[in-house]
């Protein structure tokens, strides 16, 4: 069985992520796929982790390919969460992981109806799912303020929750939610910047010609864990399970499907594809990546790259703030102030010419994004020492 060391594992997630200088690229459709999928749940997020991988950053290419090209796309997939990937493997996402959400979620929906009065939930959620879809295809993009203003039906209140907690809200965060598992509805262009969460939707197959098809969900599942070890590889049973949110068994049942083989780590068994063996070279490299960014949250067992110290650098719920990375390692956090200049914070010491190098590349994203100041919706417990402008090492 082959050996993969720290060393060799740090220098394969430098090449695979394109985050070496010598693979850098302004294709961000080639950056999506470099990591499978660009996590969206924070709109910042996609972003910057296009702009750390471009040689030339720049916002305009990143807003052409999400809004004018539409070579990328918006979608909930793994996890329940918001991703933007490529058509081709959106399709891949939806059909592997988004379907299997679309029956509990109706249900759930069905009875907070249920619980607020109605007494055919099911019909309501169909006439209420007609109706948004005639409405999307009669005027085109919308916000969910602009839908409730002209379907009644989705500013009925409803109460959801359970008995010791919850909340009454207008019934369209629910319908739209549960359109969008479906596949009936995508997220397009913001309301206001970049920056905004604000989305309009658009009916997907007038967004997206072909929409997401309809793949078999095990060829599907096969296909994911075969990019995603591609991009991720080596990694364990456990990374697989909980990045892709599958049950054992059909975590199993995909890496067998690939012919995944086994190799050595320094803390158990892991996988790759069949033909990645062998030795990969990395040369020295920084980079300062987001919240949430894919490389520092792509796998479930994080040791061989997150130090000790830089566990601070995620939050309760293990969503990664901002990281700085000097050849595989977290070494420290950083934000945006107030004022727009890059703070940072070290877990550790590092060399003043590595330092320099993370500058560098901090004020490379700091032109990129110009006057725009964003707030980090995923901060990590570090964040308020780097925002206190505590630019040395931490202890």
């Amino acid at each position: 069985m082959e050996t993969i060391g720290l060393e060799g594992r740090r220098a394969r997630l430098a090449r695979q992520h394109l985050l070496l200088p010598s693979t850098r690229t302004d294709d961000v459709t080639a950056i999506a796929d470099a990591v499978v999928a660009l996590h969206s749940s924070d709109p910042v997020t996609v972003y910057l982790s296009l702009l750390a991988r471009m040689r030339a950053p720049a916002l305009t290419a990143v807003d052409a390919a999400l809004y004018e090209d539409r070579s990328l796309v918006r979608h909930h997939a793994v996890r329940r969460t918001l991703w933007v990937s490529t058509p081709e493997v959106v399709r891949v996402l939806h059909a592997a992981a988004t379907r299997a959400l679309v029956g509990p979620d109706r249900r759930r929906t069905a009875g907070y109806l249920a619980q607020s009065g109605i007494e055919d939930p099911e019909a309501w959620l169909v006439e209420a799912d007609e109706a948004v879809l005639a409405d999307l295809r009669a005027h085109g993009p919308s916000t969910a303020r602009e839908l409730g203003q002209r379907v009644e039906r989705l500013r009925q209140p409803i109460h959801v929750g359970g008995p010791r907690w919850g909340a009454t809200q207008s019934a369209h965060t629910r319908v739209l939610l549960g359109l969008g598992f479906a596949g009936a509805i995508l997220r397009t262009r913001p309301l206001g910047s970049w920056v905004s969460g604000a989305y309009r939707y658009a009916v997907t197959d007038a967004w997206l010609p072909g929409g997401l098809g309809d793949l078999d969900p095990r060829v599907a599942r096969a296909e994911l864990a075969r990019r995603y070890l591609d991009r991720f590889g080596p990694v364990t049973t456990e990374d697989l399970r909980w990045w892709a949110g599958w049950p054992v068994t059909a975590t199993r049942t995909a890496l067998a499907d690939v012919g995944a083989e086994p190799v050595a780590l320094d803390d158990g068994q892991g996988w790759v594809l069949p033909d990645d063996h062998g030795p990969v070279a990395a040369e020295p490299w920084v980079a300062a990546l987001p919240s949430l960014d894919p490389t520092t949250m792509g796998w479930k067992q994080r040791g061989w790259y997150l130090p000790e110290p830089a566990a601070d650098a995620f939050d309760r719920n293990g969503n990664a703030g901002p990281t700085l990375w000097v050849d595989g390692r977290v070494v420290g956090a950083w934000a945006q102030g107030s004022d727009g200049r890059m703070l940072t914070y070290y877990f550790e010491r590092v060399a003043a010419a590595r330092r320099a190098e993370l500058d560098g590349r901090l004020a490379v994203l700091a032109a990129a994004v110009g006057e725009t100041r964003y707030t980090v919706r995923f901060l990590g417990r570090v964040h308020p020492l780097v925002v206190a402008g505590a630019d040395g090492s931490g202890g």
